[in-house]
């Protein structure tokens, strides 16, 4: 296999912003010339060995910062933006696509974000009834899609917030668990905690200073919301300096991100962080075996190892994603090259709609994208019961997968025939952006391609493409 070279200009011209120096005299730093770094900068060229020492050796550099996933989320995300039937052009070229986000990152979002203006102009058109009669119909992204962003392109790593959990954690006594320490650090802010019986899953009371948790939900779920209400009452501060920060455009897009970061100080506190990669390597990321072990569930489990992207001490890359029955995403978050569909269902042939046929058990499967990168993918549905007979159980698909180059330290990889060629499903995005000519499962056909019917002819599906 070819080793990938490795273009960082946007990284290099950031670096180099914040240190406050000259093309010249970050040159000289590096030991190259000034036409050399002008001409990485701008990847013409990719960033050389000598290059990545010089940059850690004189600048203590995480080069492992060099290796971001933001190109990758961007291209995919500009594909299926492309995609849409109002751009009547023929579509840019991945290599063009790529040199976008790689140079210029910020015109990338900047049209993307107006991409989402207009789909959402186009939406409210479609129903004029109920757009006039809103006060509030502005140009905007739904709060929901502002904050996926946020967490999309954060990495779905929040360094503070993540260290802050990783020092509660440590506050634990001898002996006590950690949801015994959240009620002892609640206790000593004034907030007892009691359990009732009751559809509400957490409930706090401000004029009373009580929380409220269910005695019908898992102890793992009850952990997690007191964790959780932990984080909101003790770490208001830092919760609100980071939404500062992130510039939320609504009020309603501030109050679901402060509740996404009490999500992740609970996992973050519940999974710390170096203990928690410590585990998953020696286990060999056994999703059951982690969630004995910390008093998790399987998809608690599964989302924290996806946000293990320290620098300087990163994790396997891995993607999550949780898919309901009819095949919508609810949540997805990927630090690989496979970038999920922002809008729609995922791809049929991907084994996570299988879980739902196979309760109870890991599906595994070796999966190729149309770009060639092959993947290993680990399906496992999971249930969330209401509590009583005539409450609804929520069912849901997890999936998690990383590149196939670190099977040998996925124990679900174990006796799987990586090297196989015939042994990976050809798996894609999304319909409308997928590359394949002949996938059986297409639902309609790729928007940047030409059709041709023949009456007389019907193969795989009823048309063909150009």
């Amino acid at each position: 296999m070819a080793i990938q070279k490795l273009y960082a200009g946007a990284k290099l011209r950031e670096l180099r912003g914040r240190l406050a120096m000259t093309q010249k005299a970050f040159a000289d730093k590096l030991g190259v010339s000034l036409p050399y770094l002008n001409q990485m900068e701008n990847n013409n060229r990719p960033v050389s060995t000598a290059v990545v020492l010089g940059l850690a050796q004189e600048f203590g550099f995480d080069v492992t910062e060099l290796q971001s996933g933001d190109e990758a989320r961007l291209v995919g995300d500009l594909r299926e933006a492309l995609a849409d039937p109002v751009f009547t052009g023929s579509a840019p070229a991945l290599a063009d696509l790529r040199l976008v986000a790689a140079n210029a990152p910020a015109l990338a979002r900047a049209f993307l974000d107006l991409h989402r203006g207009y789909r959402q102009t186009h939406e409210r058109l479609a129903s004029l009834d109920e757009a006039l009669g809103r006060e509030d119909a502005r140009l905007r992204p739904s709060p929901w899609e502002e904050v996926r962003d946020f967490f999309h392109y954060c990495d779905n790593y929040i360094d503070a917030v993540d260290r802050s959990a990783e020092r509660m954690a440590g506050q634990c006594q001898p002996g006590e668990s950690i949801a015994q320490a959240a009620i002892r650090i609640l206790a000593a802010a004034g907030i007892g905690v009691h359990y009732a019986a009751s559809d509400t899953l957490r409930a706090f009371d401000p004029a009373t200073n009580q929380l409220t948790l269910a005695t019908a939900a898992h102890p793992a779920t009850q952990t997690f919301q007191l964790l959780l209400q932990l984080a909101l009452v003790t770490q208001a501060p830092l919760l609100d300096a980071t939404l500062d920060l992130a510039r939320f455009q609504s009020d309603e897009a501030r109050s679901i991100a402060k509740v996404g970061l009490a999500n992740y100080f609970a996992g973050a506190a519940l999974m710390p962080y170096h203990a928690f990669l410590q585990a998953a390597q020696d286990t060999r990321h056994d999703l059951e075996l982690l969630a004995a072990r910390f008093g998790a569930s399987l998809e608690q489990v599964a989302h924290r190892l996806s946000t293990l992207q320290r620098p300087g001490a990163k994790g396997i890359p891995f993607f999550f994603v949780r898919v309901d029955q009819a095949g919508t995403i609810t949540k997805r978050h990927s630090a690989t090259t496979l970038q999920f569909a922002r809008f729609g269902g995922a791809c049929p042939l991907w084994n996570v709609h299988q879980a739902f046929e196979l309760p109870g058990q890991f599906l595994r499967q070796l999966a190729e994208t149309p770009d060639g990168a092959r993947y290993f993918c680990l399906a496992r549905d999971v249930s969330k019961s209401g509590g009583s007979y005539h409450a609804p159980t929520r069912r849901y698909a997890i999936g998690l997968g990383c590149e196939v180059r670190h099977a040998e330290a996925i124990v679900y990889a174990d006796h799987m025939d990586i090297a196989a060629a015939d042994a990976y499903a050809p798996i894609g995005i999304s319909c409308r952006i997928c590359e394949r000519r002949n996938c059986h499962q297409r639902s309609v056909p790729p928007l940047e391609r030409h059709l041709r019917v023949d009456p007389n002819t019907r193969g795989l599906l009823p048309y063909q493409l150009d």
